[in-house]
């Protein structure tokens, strides 16, 4: 996508190729679990499991819209690395010294490690929380507007989930959102 100069005057130019401004979007960095875990030795963050199915309709409008939303992205990327893990994947993932397996269950069976991320509660989308020691936090259910969670992530990036209430939190929280 380029921007192109117009000018009333006979003398107008196009502009050169190298010229052109190009607007990047800005994108989450998804990792697997395992590139998370090892980014996390160096350079500790908090972690947010996106788990998801291919079939979740909901899973789906959250990546289109709310992981799309420039305020999400930056609060993601600067404060947690960002994991999408299929809840019906076969692959193994190795996660604290443990193997995590798929399990033939019902009609789709399910992955071990979204199980015990979501203490056995399979609903989608879900997001699990990991503390910037990688400490289990908090599982939460549902789909999730881009103002939802962008409040949620400040509740955890700025550690006040340790000292404070969500209640309490959601009256100091700085919406980044016009008009909220």
């Amino acid at each position: 996508m380029g921007l192109w100069s117009f000018s009333n005057s006979s003398n107008s130019t196009q502009t050169k190729p190298s010229e052109l401004i190009e607007k990047k979007t800005a994108e989450i960095e998804w990792l697997s679990i395992e590139e998370a875990m090892k980014r996390q030795k160096n350079d500790p963050k908090f972690i947010i499991i996106d788990i998801y199915t291919d079939w979740c309709g909901w899973c789906k409008k959250m990546d289109a819209s709310t992981f799309k939303d420039e305020f999400v992205i930056e609060e993601i990327n600067k404060n947690f690395y960002a994991v999408k893990l299929d809840a019906e994947s076969k692959e193994d993932i190795e996660f604290e010294g443990k193997t995590y397996k798929f399990v033939e269950s019902g009609r789709r069976g399910y992955h071990e490690l979204a199980g015990a991320l979501l203490q056995g509660k399979m609903s989608y989308p879900s997001f699990a929380y990991l503390s910037n020691e990688t400490q289990y936090i908090q599982a939460l259910a549902g789909f999730k507007s881009a103002q939802d969670i962008h409040m949620i992530l400040q509740f955890f990036s700025s550690r006040s989930y340790k000292d404070s209430t969500w209640e309490s939190f959601q009256t100091s929280y700085q919406s980044p959102y016009p008009g909220e």
